[in-house]
């Protein structure tokens, strides 16, 4: 009622300062958010234009000494799991190491240390480096165990991962093609994408970056990057462009651009896959978006200008800066939502016509994004049909998420230092299992799911209003933001006040 009360009051609405402040800034927003939205058409056109090029396998036919990084920080529930996996690998038990690098502080540390002492005692090479500090976090971790690693080359998984008995065998070949490799990254797949609508919305946006972002941009010669985990390096690679840094979130990201402007290749296996467990609940899914968005921002700020700097390609630059600094399309997608508002009222008063003519434009970027993740499900499922029907829930919890990720941009350009916060894994595999009551599980409601409710709100009288004033064209975004922020922050609430009452019982 506060709202209508204000935007109903004509001396505002017809403020000619008010209503050029709000169109101007509006244009802004939808031409920042038309730029990154467009480039969808860029990566379906290389995607179109290389996607019947036939890869070339290598054999497999040299074994070199392999180290298996394992990062783990409190992961009770799935330490076991990747340590079993991970020691099934079809490989020489003399040509493989592996570092359970346990940065723990809970009863994990006790697990791996018995499933450690198990594998060793049947010929293993299994090695439980224990950090009592997280000084520099999952980097410090892989700096730490770098420095005593065997290995010629660094496998990486993370403890959400249950790596492929082959994964050696279809990675290793690639580094005797190409002296340059300095990395072979596999597809991420998906333990758990049927659990939920969650899970399923997750395994929707993450296939449109690994199916056909990274496949792309490693075909046509751009950058690409390490994802953290389900990958293996060449350790001259990582120590050539000065090993692992922890002065951002997205250590992964950092080493990657700053191995390829030292002159290393990658090579992006789309054919080969790493199994992982998509966050089951809301609230750890925000704390790893958070996490890679912060993160991305740091590295852009450290990098982009080391990459504008280099004998690069422009091509590579103007691709390297899409890349590095995507997020920050967050802001512009909250800026909207809450302009949409006063500009259907600004527009009910008519005499901007050729504005809103203009604006409907901006409409091609939406067909972009449709573009490229239809093209992603078609490539990789046979019921692509049904999967592309995610479309409207994927968009419209990038809207949902934009109170989240716009937090994390500005404290990723303002340069304000956070923990590296790990998303919880709890093992959750088929629908019959429960993350609920587990350790781990958030139960603070933050003041971020009280702001994605308020907006929620906002944004149901912008629908409310935008039927009654029959501007129909409007009603499917305003739509798409309430529902957005409405259950993004319903789930968020749900699960904490879920969590606080299982853990008393």
């Amino acid at each position: 009622m506060i709202i209508a009360a204000f935007f109903f009051r004509q001396e505002i609405v017809q403020n000619a300062f008010f209503s050029d402040f709000v169109m101007y800034l509006y244009f802004i927003c939808l031409l920042i958010l038309f730029a990154f939205g467009a480039h969808g058409f860029v990566m379906v056109f290389h995607y179109l234009k290389q996607r019947h090029i036939e890869e070339v396998v290598p054999p497999f036919t040299v074994e070199p000494v392999v180290t298996v990084q394992l990062p783990v920080f409190n992961e009770l529930y799935v330490v076991d799991r990747l340590i079993d996996s991970v020691c099934a690998l079809d490989y020489p038990k003399e040509k493989l190491e592996i570092q359970v690098l346990d940065d723990s502080t809970d009863e994990t540390y006790q697990v791996v240390e018995k499933a450690v002492k198990h594998y060793c005692e049947l010929g293993y090479d299994v090695k439980h480096i224990h950090r009592i500090d997280r000084t520099g976090y999952k980097a410090g971790a892989l700096k730490n165990g770098l420095a005593t690693a065997r290995g010629e080359f660094i496998a990486i998984f993370d403890a959400d991962f249950v790596p492929r008995q082959e994964f050696l065998q279809k990675t290793i070949p690639y580094f005797y093609t190409n002296p340059n490799v300095g990395l072979v990254q596999t597809r991420w797949e998906h333990l758990n994408s049927e659990y939920s609508l969650l899970t399923r919305t997750q395994a929707f946006a993450l296939d449109g970056h690994f199916v056909i972002e990274q496949d792309v941009r490693n075909k046509a010669g751009f950058f690409i990057n390490f994802n953290g985990t389900g990958g293996i390096w060449r350790k001259a690679a990582i120590l050539d462009a000065g090993n692992w840094h922890s002065d951002t979130l997205t250590e992964d990201l950092d080493l990657s651009y700053r191995a390829q402007l030292k002159g290393w290749k990658f090579k992006y296996l789309n054919d080969v896959t790493s199994p992982a467990e998509l966050p089951a609940e809301v609230n750890a899914l925000k704390s790893q978006q958070f996490r890679w968005t912060k993160g991305a921002i740091e590295t852009a700020r450290k990098i982009l200008p080391e990459v504008w700097k280099s004998n690069i390609p422009l091509r590579v630059k103007i691709h390297s800066t899409f890349h590095l600094t995507n997020n920050i399309v967050f802001p512009f997608i909250l800026l909207a939502g809450i302009l949409n508002v006063p500009l259907m009222f600004i527009k009910q008063q008519g005499g901007h016509d050729l504005y809103f003519a203009m604006m409907s434009v901006f409409v091609l970027a939406f067909v972009g994004s449709f573009l490229f993740y239809l093209y992603s499900q078609k490539a990789v499922y046979t019921d692509w049909r049904r999967r592309i029907l995610l479309f409207p829930l994927f968009m419209a919890g990038s809207m949902g998420f934009a109170v989240n990720n716009s937090r994390a941009v500005f404290e990723g350009l303002f340069k304000r230092k956070s923990e590296f916060i790990r998303t919880p894994k709890y093992a959750i595999n088929t629908k019959k299992d429960s993350w609920a009551g587990k350790k781990y599980v958030g139960l603070k409601i933050g003041w971020v799911s009280i702001v994605e409710m308020v907006l929620a709100v906002y944004c149901f009288f912008g629908v409310i209003s935008s039927l009654y004033y029959m501007q129909f064209a409007a009603v499917p975004f305003q739509l798409l933001y309430f529902l957005g922020f409405f259950f993004v922050s319903l789930l968020s609430i749900k699960n904490a006040l879920d969590a606080r009452k299982l853990r008393q019982l």
